[in-house]
């Protein structure tokens, strides 16, 4: 059935003849398109009417001659900037300058405008066709035909680097302009802003701070030039941040960091009367803080002034631990060495940033040349007690703990701590027997402060002697009330000491012959505590002791404070006013040498002469008389006499010390050879000796040669064997 077409309908047919292009249409359009450029390029596009030149860019993409389009644009803009670069060719100095931020602005705007108008041709043409987009293209264009200029190039960049030294050199210039000709670089490409421009600021950078670098050292000293560094870096910074691109701030500061700094640090370092050494010695805080600052921006700077420093601080302590007459008196001696150490522990604070490094290199110094002295930890412990017995009365509690702690670093130094823990052991006894201390507070802090650094076996035996004291004081307390209650007078005040063998450094007790009167207290006090304490035994030590005694001379009294010995030769001239050595030596029986030492205290010494020796002479000799002095006067009415005995050992007391000291390292070393070999059982000699320096390292340095003969002497007596197979190795017997 035929179909039957509705009146009104509209019937769509195709067209009988095709339509032909006009052949000259390309070029028509792409005259307009062209003339509407060059209009733009002459700042006329005001009668443009971007609506129509939009749409013949659209009809010659879509009719196919994108390629026409695109090639006449590269053409008509190379054209274009060739004309400007003649223009800005003929200028020169600031305006040129100037004639090229102008003839920029103007471009960048003029791209804007014609993308615009072939924005369809970007869209579609130059991504199908992977061309560069058009205002990509008119930067591109810009920097081959203008930037790369090979004139324009040159005197740019003679023009920039010109006004950068100006300005370095303090004239003014005009950094708006100069900000606005890098921002095209940088718009360009961070690539075209470098090559063209940063390579060469940076080269003409080095140049100008090796010349001033130069100049710097010939007419400054060392402060002097720092702050001029620090201030140039502070320019530069300034300067990058006002007409440069952040990026070249980095670069910048290590031109100027290796030229004023890495080249020059040793140089400055070592400058006479101003380098390192010289800041050091006068407390130069803010000189050694900026040279800390600068020197830390290079590779090896701090290294260099650390090392510096801890050369300069072995050669400081070297002098003053080897110099004889430093070391006269102990107490100067370490108060000289806290000093020394206080004055660069506070460079380290203030002027070095409390940087590790340094106060490691500060105690790698300190620990070099105190161990130099082998009298130190003799030194350290008599000024411990020096503090504890005076220097530390009406101090706070937190002062007190400061110098205390101050002490302790100077310990930690010593790598012969035994011999210290000796001394301290002998001097803490005096103390603790004489009731010398000014706080007992501050000795178990400082007991505290040993056992931490060093364990407690270190601490141990020093305990004990608290102890005695305690116990001795109640032991007492316990004695007066059982003479009471047996209604017995001794005549006198006794007080009496208990110490335990082997926790005080109690010498062999010598012979001394007590009066009569005390003889009869100590049989008392003996009664009453072996009474207490069946099967122990008790040595008097009156070599240990000391007396108080009231004495007349004329119409004048006063009283004594002397030693047991002192006192039992003073109580002799009760009965006669004139005695030789001889006789005083049979009724005391006390040993010669301390014998002479009491007479000495008593006779020779201005002040303290109770005695009058005949003849005058400052050494007492066995053909000596003494007569008791009826005219010794004083302003003070208690007198103490001290025994006459050098404040530091005497050749003897101190190969005696040693003596004992090795004597105990051979036990230690021994132990922990047998420690070592029951946990190994069988073990090399290299690793034994390694393991027993380790071990024993917080005590003493171990020697090699003394560890062999304790090894050798522990095979002798069946601990070790020598391993059959092997020489070397050695294996435990349990």
């Amino acid at each position: 059935m035929a179909g039957v077409r509705k009146p009104g309908a509209i019937r769509i047919e195709p067209f009988r003849h095709p339509i032909s292009m006009d052949p000259g249409y390309a070029d028509k359009t792409w005259k307009v398109l062209e003339d509407a450029i060059h209009e733009i390029h002459n700042q006329n596009a005001s009668g443009l009417s971007f609506e129509e030149l939009y749409r013949n860019a659209y009809n010659m993409v879509l009719h196919k001659h994108g390629l026409r389009l695109y090639n006449g644009l590269v053409a008509t803009l190379t054209a274009h900037l060739k004309d400007i670069a003649s223009k800005v060719e003929a200028t020169q100095g600031v305006p040129f300058l100037q004639e090229l931020k102008r003839r920029w602005g103007d471009h960048t705007h003029s791209s804007q405008m014609i993308r615009d108008i072939l924005m369809y041709m970007d869209r579609t043409y130059v991504t199908q066709n992977q061309r560069k987009p058009v205002f990509q293209l008119g930067l591109e264009l810009w920097r081959d035909h203008v930037v790369r200029d090979k004139v324009i190039a040159e005197r740019l960049r003679a023009i920039l680097l010109d006004l950068v030294q100006k300005e370095r050199t303090g004239e003014t210039i005009d950094r708006a302009l100069f900000r606005s000709i890098t921002r095209m670089f940088v718009d360009l490409g961070q690539d075209v802003y470098m090559e063209d421009f940063e390579s060469h600021f940076l080269s003409a950078t080095a140049e100008f701070y090796k010349k001033e670098a130069a100049e710097y050292l010939q007419t400054s000293d060392c402060p002097e030039y720092l702050a001029k560094t620090e201030r140039r870096l502070a320019e530069e910074a300034e300067r990058v941040r006002l007409y440069l691109d952040p990026s070249t701030e980095a670069k910048v500061t290590a031109v100027l960091e290796n030229e004023m700094i890495k080249s020059q640090m040793k140089r400055l370092a070592e400058m006479e009367n101003s380098g390192l050494v010289a800041l050091l010695l006068h407390d130069k805080y803010d000189d050694l803080a900026r040279m800390y600052s600068l020197f830390r921006r290079v590779p090896e700077g701090l290294a260099l002034v650390r090392n510096m420093m801890c050369d300069h601080i072995k050669e400081t302590g070297r002098q003053l631990v080897t110099d004889p007459e430093r070391s006269k008196d102990p107490v100067e001696f370490v108060q000289k060495l806290l000093d020394m150490r206080e004055k660069y522990e506070t460079a380290i604070v203030r002027a070095f940033s409390e940087d590790k490094t340094f106060r490691n290199a500060l105690n790698q110094a300190f620990e070099h040349f105190i161990n130099l002295n082998a009298r130190s930890p003799e030194y350290i412990s008599l000024f411990i007690d020096d503090r504890l017995r005076k220097g530390l009365r009406g101090m706070a509690d937190s002062d007190v703990d400061g110098v205390l702690d101050k002490v302790m670093a100077l310990f930690r130094y010593l790598s012969e701590k035994d011999v210290f823990e000796k001394y301290y052991k002998q001097h803490l006894a005096k103390r603790l027997l004489a009731g010398r201390s000014v706080s007992d507070e501050a000795e178990r802090g400082l007991l505290v402060k040993l056992k931490t650094e060093c364990g407690y076996q270190f601490t141990s035996k020093l305990e004990s002697m608290f102890t005695d004291i305690k116990t001795s004081r109640d032991m007492m307390q316990e004695f007066e009330a059982r003479l009471r209650e047996k209604g017995v007078e001794l005549g006198l005040d006794l007080s009496v000491q208990v110490l335990t063998t082997g926790s005080w450094p109690t010498q062999p007790a010598s012979k001394c012959n007590l009066p009569r009167e005390l003889e009869v207290c100590c049989t008392e006090f003996a009664d009453f505590y072996l009474t207490a304490h069946s099967g122990r035994k008790l040595t008097w030590q009156t070599n240990m002791g000391t007396a108080d005694l009231r004495a007349a001379f004329g119409s004048k009294r006063h009283e004594l404070v002397v030693s047991t010995q002192q006192m039992c030769v003073l109580l002799l001239f009760n009965d006669r006013d004139r005695l030789s050595y001889k006789e005083i030596a049979d009724a005391t029986e006390i040993p010669a040498q301390e014998l002479k030492r009491a007479l000495q205290s008593l006779a020779c010494v201005k002040g303290r002469n109770v005695l009058r020796k005949e003849p005058m002479s400052k050494d007492v000799s066995d053909t000596d008389d003494f007569v008791f002095n009826d005219k010794f006067t004083s302003k003070l009415f208690k007198v103490k006499i001290s025994t006459v005995a050098a404040a530091k050992e005497g050749e003897v007391e101190k190969a005696e010390t040693r003596g004992k000291v090795e004597g105990d390292r051979k036990h230690q070393i021994e132990a922990a050879i047998v420690r070592i070999m029951k946990a190994r059982k069988r073990l090399d000699h290299h690793n034994i000796i390694t393991e027993v320096t380790r071990q024993l390292a917080s005590r003493f340095m171990a020697n090699p040669v003394v560890i062999k003969k304790a090894i050798e002497s522990l095979i002798e007596r069946e601990y070790l064997e020598r391993d059959p197979d092997d020489r070397k190795m050695y294996r435990y017997l349990a």
